[in-house]
């Protein structure tokens, strides 16, 4: 990486690529299960973020998505962006969010770091790149640490890419005696 901008703009492919691959070789249903209370399911994840980033790499710079995103309308019923409708394949979330990708990667390449913006939805909206980066690269990490611990329940698959999971190289004898100790831990400061 040879400056700023390409550095961060690593850290969000890096946060990208560990979002679908949490998809990968899950059934349908598994994807578009809630599996918390609040609703949470990995496909949904998926299709918030494409709509971040059209949002704040489209709008905040005057290039606004070349997708009609109508879950973001303002008649769009509650929280419309984090599940997808039985209309919305696998398919078409994964490649919205890759679309999404490409409008960002343009909007990216074309503007310096202290390119202006204004994302119309703070109360202080006006921002640089350099700022809508940081957010993004931000937020999508956060969502990826969700759809890291939803997949982990789900199967086990755990870590940041295939082959590399940056967790302690031991068998499942050694998690399970682990868990058990953090849970006489936690009990022990129940009281």
């Amino acid at each position: 990486m040879t400056d700023a901008k390409d550095m961060l703009h690593g850290y969000l492919q890096s946060s990208r690529d560990a979002m679908l691959w949490k998809l990968e070789g899950l059934s349908e249903r598994d994807l578009r299960w809630p599996r918390t209370p609040t609703g949470t399911n990995l496909l949904g994840l998926v299709k918030h973020l494409a709509g971040v980033e059209l949002g704040y790499f489209g709008d905040t710079f005057g290039r606004p998505s070349p997708v009609a995103l109508p879950w973001l309308a303002d008649d769009a019923e509650a929280n419309a962006d984090m599940w997808a409708t039985a209309e919305e394949s696998v398919e078409y979330v994964t490649d919205l969010y890759r679309r999404a990708w490409a409008h960002a990667d343009a909007t990216i390449a074309a503007l310096d770091l202290d390119a202006p913006g204004r994302v119309p939805w703070w109360r202080q909206g006006d921002v640089t790149l350099h700022r809508v980066l940081v957010h993004v690269i931000a937020d999508t990490a956060r969502h990826a640490g969700h759809a890291d611990i939803l997949r982990e329940q789900l199967d086990g698959a755990v870590g940041l890419r295939v082959g590399v999971s940056n967790l302690p190289d031991v068998d499942r004898q050694w998690w399970e005696d682990y868990v058990a100790r953090l849970r006489r831990v936690a009990e022990g400061a129940a009281g």
